[in-house]
């Protein structure tokens, strides 16, 4: 079989591909965040009596975007990046129209789940394509990068999804997802030339992709970032399931959820540009640790402002932005350092992370959301308790020793 690299000729310069990077993976985030003003009206529409089911609709999406990446990010290996990204942006486009046709609850989170198996490449593929040509703390610095436009999704998508139902019932929002994937595609058609040197071609073998997945759990430091990461990022989940609920009915401002996500996301945004101005002075691991101590104590903060002033939503604000900012930092950060040992492979080490990153995210999520009892305590906890996980995870993978630097930077043009 040809090696792909060899047949394509298409260049993209740094900031072309920094951009088409976080559109690929401002889909699968566009697929969530659009329909949150959404929630009521979907559940009205499909007849679902517990609230806190309509939940389910971001969580059965995450779980099969997962299991999606453990399939495609082996195949990315031996076959190319670029055929496998342009058949997952389609199959998304397939199941975003077919969703919106649903006629039960339980047909769309069927069709949700295949959604969401397509969306799964997308993911691992951004991934793998930013490690085929960067690695150390400058991966780090474009992941960072490529996150912080990505963060234009949660600041723009739910002002979207509220401007749709304007003028058109919830189905159309699936529809525009399909619309946004075929912008998407047709750029990566026109555009992106296959990254995955010919060197790193790797026969798809049950054996060796196993390999390469016992690869990645006998590595304590990429389990332990992995796992940490994963942990953190389930705590985001939490909040975004509940997101809805919590702004409309704990604080009783259901008029105002667009604005507050509006900000939530600014901050991440603002997290992920100063993170990309800092890393590779400072270093990932130095980075992303002080990140995860200071998210600790702002969950904490979080749980005790609840006690202060249960009904305040400006001081539920004030305490959570910073937290979605710290999030930021962290992130990024932890999936470079995570994928550093493994360029050899990248396509396997980034599937077999992302499906064990999404899946202990999704799971700790969508257990944070169910426990929404019309307060921000679950949230709260939710924040404390992943932070401290998380960095009890890396206290351990890293031996006892944080804020170090090891390593080098390389730079691999395409």
């Amino acid at each position: 079989m040809p090696s792909p690299a060899k047949t394509d000729r298409r260049t993209i310069g740094e900031r072309e591909f920094i951009w088409m990077v976080a559109m690929i993976m401002a889909l699968n985030g566009f697929a969530i965040d659009t329909m949150l003003p959404a929630f009521p009206d979907m559940a009205d529409g499909l007849k679902i009596a517990d609230r806190n089911d309509i939940q389910f609709v971001i969580s059965t999406y995450l779980f099969a975007n997962a299991a999606g990446s453990l399939v495609i990010g082996p195949l990315s290996d031996r076959i190319g990046r670029r055929p496998l990204l342009l058949g997952s942006i389609a199959g998304y486009m397939l199941f975003s129209i077919l969703s919106g046709m649903a006629q039960s609850y339980d047909m769309l989170l069927g069709l949700r789940i295949a959604h969401g198996l397509c969306g799964g490449g997308l993911g691992v593929l951004a991934a793998a394509i930013v490690r085929d040509r960067f690695s150390g703390d400058r991966m780090a610095r474009i992941m960072s990068t490529t996150f912080l436009i990505f963060m234009v999704v949660p600041v723009l998508a739910p002002s979207v999804g509220q401007v749709v139902l304007w003028v058109a019932d919830w189905r159309a929002i699936f529809i525009l997802f399909g619309v946004a994937g075929a912008i998407v595609a047709l750029w990566v058609w026109i555009r992106f030339p296959e990254s995955l040197d010919p060197a790193n071609v790797v026969p798809l073998q049950p054996r060796q992709m196993l390999a390469a997945w016992n690869s990645v759990i006998r590595h304590r430091t990429a389990i332990a970032y992995m796992l940490g990461g994963g942990i953190l990022q389930g705590a985001m989940f939490g909040f975004l399931n509940s997101s809805q609920q919590v702004i409309a009915d704990a604080f009783g401002a259901k008029e105002l959820f667009t604005l507050c996500t509006a900000f939530l996301g600014i901050g991440m945004a603002l997290g992920n540009f100063t993170n990309a101005r800092i890393v590779e002075r400072f270093g990932a691991r130095r980075v992303s640790h002080s990140a995860v101590i200071a998210f600790i104590l702002m969950g904490a903060a979080q749980l005790a402002g609840h006690w202060i002033a249960p009904q305040s939503l400006l001081l539920f604000l004030l305490l959570l932005i910073p937290n979605m900012a710290l999030a930021a930092f962290v992130g990024a950060n932890f999936s470079s350092i995570a994928m550093q040992p493994f360029g050899a492979f990248a396509g396997a080490a980034s599937a077999f992370q992302g499906f064990v990153r999404m899946v202990l995210a999704a799971g700790i999520g969508a257990w944070i959301g169910q426990q929404f009892n019309g307060t921000s305590i679950p949230v709260s906890i939710g924040f404390l308790g992943c932070g401290t996980a998380s960095l009890l995870l890396v206290f351990w993978g890293e031996r006892g020793k944080l804020f170090s630097r090891p390593g080098t930077t390389q730079y691999m043009p395409l």
